[in-house]
């Protein structure tokens, strides 16, 4: 919901969105890999699942606090910002990166995230034809 947007947007709306992470590394692990897809899912998927089903709003949005109570944590803050589509992959990608960082510290036995690996950028489709995405060029 943007409550800035001059058009349809700005009343609650839905999107179905993919959400594409790019990680790289200098070197491979010993399965051949960058990353497991598996780490990925363990790591972030209980983050991304906050989002699934949820109302992204803009805190300063005049109707938020009468939303967040009637539906409480199936609405999702954004801290005086609209949830653009730009928004939420600059959101996931601070987010996730922080994840894989915590899930590289419990050194899984299972699937072990290689030192090195780092999360380059986040991709988020909000139609089949429109994304928008967020590099990390520090």
């Amino acid at each position: 919901m943007l409550s800035k947007h001059p058009g349809k947007c700005r009343f609650p709306h839905g999107h179905t969105r993919k959400i594409e992470f790019i990680l790289e590394s200098a070197s491979l692990d010993s399965n051949g890999m960058v990353c497991d897809f598996k780490i990925i899912k363990d790591a972030v998927g209980s983050y991304l699942e906050t989002l699934d089903h949820a109302l992204c709003m803009n805190s300063e949005d005049p109707m938020f606090a009468t939303l967040q109570q009637a539906y409480g944590d199936s609405v999702v803050a954004f801290d005086k910002t609209e949830p653009t589509t730009e928004v939420l992959a600059e959101k996931i990608h601070s987010t996730a990166s922080r994840l894989l960082a915590e899930y590289a510290e419990r050194n899984s036995p299972s699937y072990p995230l290689s030192e090195g690996v780092r999360l380059v950028r986040v991709r988020v489709w909000e139609t089949s034809s429109s994304w928008a995405e967020y590099e990390d060029r520090g």
